[in-house]
């Protein structure tokens, strides 16, 4: 008995190391500009979209931040805003999560969506909203779709990467660019006026804002989440 308790010991220090790792920059993201959004222990600089505290269901678990399924806890948003901006994260989630990473969010609102554009987070097998492929995982939600599926099986964790620099939107799943537009030229514009969006006078309006986390009713987890000014 005791063998075992120092064996469990042991996993839940390896466990807590790895933790420890995912969610730390290296020397060389440092001097690159990069910073941590999350510490992996806490929910230091988060907040909700029309409080200063986060909402009860979002918490850090096992080096995760993590949301219950069904919690009503409203989109977790960053305390910072940002303009121009790299951000790189993993994300995982349960069977039919629907959530997404909202970003250029304006306080004030009632919802995040009503400013910022969403890098969509799916289940592209079960989730409900997985058509048309501009709501798939990935996409710039109902603006532009992935090329194809690149996202990992539920469960399984899967690398985000955005990059804003002005209006020119990438977004990158799994080491794969799956979106490149820019909003402000041409055809952004014509993506804008054929989706729901059109006659959202503040969306895609902001050059500054805050980055949010959705709740959708769904069970999803985010670590590894890493920002850099461009």
């Amino acid at each position: 008995m005791k063998i075992l308790r120092l064996a469990l010991v042991g996993l839940v220090g390896v466990a807590s190391l790895a933790a420890a790792e995912v969610n730390a920059l290296s020397p060389a993201e440092k001097a690159a500009g990069w910073k941590l959004l999350f510490d992996g222990k806490s929910l230091a600089g988060w907040r909700s979209l029309k409080s200063e505290q986060p909402g009860a269901g979002w918490r850090a678990e096992d080096g995760a931040l993590v949301l219950a399924a069904k919690s009503k806890s409203g989109d977790l948003v960053t305390t910072e805003v940002f303009g121009d901006f790299e951000l790189s994260l993993e994300w995982k989630v349960a069977d039919e999560t629907n959530s997404g990473i909202i970003y250029r969010v304006g306080l004030g609102e009632a919802q995040t969506y009503l400013t910022g554009p969403e890098y969509q987070i799916l289940d592209n097998v079960k989730g409900e909203d997985n058509h048309p492929p501009s709501h798939t995982a990935a996409a710039l939600y109902d603006l532009a779709a992935p090329p194809k599926d690149f996202t990992r099986p539920v469960g399984e964790w899967n690398e985000a990467r955005i990059r804003v620099r002005g209006w020119h939107i990438e977004h990158w799943l799994n080491g794969e660019k799956v979106v490149d537009v820019d909003l402000a030229g041409a055809e952004g514009r014509a993506l804008i006026a054929a989706s729901k969006f059109k006659d959202w006078p503040k969306f895609a309006s902001l050059l500054r804002g805050h980055i949010a986390l959705q709740d959708h009713g769904y069970a999803v987890s985010f670590r590894a989440i890493k920002i850099r000014e461009l």
